[in-house]
């Protein structure tokens, strides 16, 4: 089996040396040299890379050329980026590290960091409409719009927003994590999976599963992990009364819930596609698990 781990390290150099490259075939670099600097400090100022590899491995899982989800994985990466600029927002919340640096709009203002996100998500989809490929370009455009849109990410956020930790059950904490997480991560894949030019539906309850654990790791981490681990401000959703799986399940739940899921996705994966243990794509729900510990 490969470890998700070194092949994403292994890649993560080339794949942010192509998208350099991609960004300077789009309006980007007309824009003023403020908005460009923001916009590429948010996008290629580091991160763990999951959402183009899903779109990466997916395709090549499916049977098609990696090269052919490269914009698939971009744009899914940009609206990735946008969102976190607009979440450490001081009307969001109101973080001072990203990525192990000062957030967007404390290194560069709060209105320039407001619109290099608004920038990165119209840049995401100019990159899938410059594709040739024009059912393969709206395909992916559905796909990513109602990820990133009401029913999905901003959906997430709100609801994300008025969920207490003392009010919210399993059950909407389930649905929080659907939306604004796991459509975007599961839009990584199925864009992926069409760029192989094969059906993406079979490839949904994978997809939302690894969603839904990615999420789940990720409340798990804001507990076990640090500053520097995270790149980011540990132990903020206990501190503000945040909804998470750990304050309404408890650590120890939580943690058995995301084993869960992880095994879920295996199997779920194994169901796709039987040959698939060698690749990086079957290790990544133990990848994510493991970054808990």
């Amino acid at each position: 089996m490969t470890d998700f781990g070194h092949w994403i390290s292994a890649e993560r150099s080339l794949m942010e040396s192509q998208w350099m490259t991609i960004l300077q075939g789009t309006s980007h670099v007309r824009s003023p040299k403020s908005l460009q600097e923001a916009v590429e400090y948010a996008f290629l100022s580091g991160g763990k890379r999951v959402r183009p590899a899903l779109a990466l491995l997916s395709c090549s899982v499916a049977g098609g050329e990696t090269e052919r989800a490269i914009p698939a994985g971009v744009a899914c990466e940009m609206v990735h980026a946008y969102s976190l600029i607009h979440d450490d927002l001081p009307c969001m919340d109101d973080d001072a590290l990203r990525r192990g640096q000062p957030t967007v709009h404390v290194r560069f203002g709060e209105d320039l960091a407001v619109l290099a996100g608004d920038a990165l998500q119209a840049l995401a989809f100019e990159i899938l409409a410059l594709q040739d490929d024009t059912q393969l370009l709206s395909d992916q455009i559905r796909i990513l719009a109602e990820a990133a849109g009401p029913s999905g990410m901003v959906g997430g956020q709100v609801l994300d927003m008025h969920a207490s930790a003392s009010e919210t059950t399993f059950a909407e904490i389930q649905v929080i994590h659907a939306c604004k997480t796991g459509a975007l991560l599961t839009s990584a894949v199925l864009m992926g999976v069409a760029a192989a030019d094969v059906s993406w539906q079979p490839w949904r309850p994978y997809a939302e599963t690894i969603g839904a654990l990615f999420q789940a790791t990720d409340d798990l981490l804001d507990v076990t992990g640090s500053a520097q681990t995270l790149g980011k401000t540990p132990g903020k959703d206990a501190a503000t009364g945040k909804a998470t799986l750990v304050s309404v399940l408890g650590f120890e739940a939580a943690t058995e819930y995301a084993q869960g899921l992880a095994e879920k996705a295996q199997a779920q994966l194994l169901e796709i596609s039987a040959p698939i243990q060698d690749s990086p794509l079957y290790d990544l729900p133990r990848y994510l698990i493991q970054r808990c510990r």
